[in-house]
């Protein structure tokens, strides 16, 4: 559970401390398809190098390069989109993103699934996944870039990376979204939970693939639902929703429990997510748009090392029921301050 937590950590991590150097840059030349790109190329590349691995270092180098394409793609590709759309449409355009992201999530492992039922090397079905991941980049390169100002333009501003270039505002709602960061441990630990539990891989791939299905079907809704009325009360929600679920699954001793608990997962996710980023936009100037999101994303990231490694530490030294009622706190104690401080 250590080694588990700390390659989810590092990995995420890793992704995060990029968000900020490549929104910076971003915003500096004013230019956003080159980091989509590549950041979905090494992506790409990472899914055979897991096939491969015969180590967990081996897993740690893969993962890294994973997020390290995560991390220069993550802020450029969310500044794109916010300029694609009119802010009464912002937290529409987010949540159509994350459906549309979360749907693959979601048929993804139902081909595995049904690769799995004829074959039984699971290494293979990584070299697979090369195949989309590759198409998926091909497709960046006819994204019609709207850049804020001319591309490729360098700019001479001081770049807005510390908490006091921003907004009090925006501040606040990074410091209350970093509190809860730090106990939001990765998913691996619910589906090893399931696992632990007795459920088989392929009834866990189909509760991950449920719950991906969910997140995907409400994040339109919630999404245009944040257009219309306060959006921290859209995340608020979603934080309580992912507490008592985290201390549901602490008492799950069934499939029936973990099918409830993932769906309502779903819900969680549909109501933060994109409604997270639309809102940190929302606190934005146009000039500081990648940078800003870089920078909650490396906050959010530094952060999830911590929960990772911690949750990982507490399953093993007192069980998993304690390591979920420690992230369920944090999720608490955020939506507290969003709800008093935004």
């Amino acid at each position: 559970m250590f080694h588990i937590g700390l390659i989810e950590g590092i990995a995420e991590a890793l992704a995060s401390l990029l968000k900020s150097s490549s929104g910076i840059w971003s915003d500096r030349i004013r230019s956003r398809k080159h980091f989509v790109w590549s950041g979905y190329l090494l992506t790409a590349l990472a899914k055979p190098i897991i096939g491969i691995s015969t180590s967990w270092s081996g897993v740690l180098f893969a993962r890294a390069l994973d997020r390290t394409g995560k991390g220069i793609r993550s802020a450029p590709r969310d500044a794109l989109l916010s300029e694609a759309v009119a802010p009464e449409f912002r937290g529409a355009a987010f949540g159509w993103h994350r459906a549309m992201d979360t749907l693959g999530a979601a048929i993804g492992p139902l081909i595995a699934i049904y690769y799995l039922k004829y074959h039984t090397d699971l290494r293979s079905i990584y070299f697979w996944a090369f195949i989309p991941s590759l198409v998926a980049v091909a497709f960046v390169f006819g994204v019609d870039e709207k850049a804020p100002a001319p591309k490729l333009k360098v700019s001479n501003d001081k770049p807005k990376i510390s908490f006091f270039d921003h907004s009090k505002d925006f501040r606040q709602y990074l410091y209350s979204w970093t509190i809860f960061s730090l106990t939001n441990s990765s998913d691996v630990f619910i589906l090893l939970k399931a696992k632990a539990t007795g459920l088989e891989l392929q009834t866990t791939i189909l509760l991950y693939c449920f719950y991906n299905l969910i997140y995907a079907l409400l994040s339109p809704y919630l999404g245009v639902l944040s257009d219309k009325v306060p959006r921290k009360w859209i995340l608020s929600g979603g934080l309580i929703i992912f507490a008592l679920t985290y201390i549901g699954f602490s008492f799950a001793a069934s499939f029936w429990h973990f099918f409830i608990l993932f769906g309502i997962y779903g819900i969680y996710m549909a109501a933060t997510d994109g409604v997270g980023k639309a809102m940190a936009v929302d606190l934005l100037p146009t000039e500081a748009k990648a940078t800003g999101l870089g920078l909650l994303g490396t906050f959010t990231g530094i952060a999830s090392l911590v929960a990772s490694v911690a949750a990982g530490f507490i399953w093993d030294q007192f069980g998993a029921a304690q390591s979920f009622y420690y992230s369920a706190a944090g999720a608490i104690i955020a939506a507290a301050m969003m709800l008093t401080t935004l």
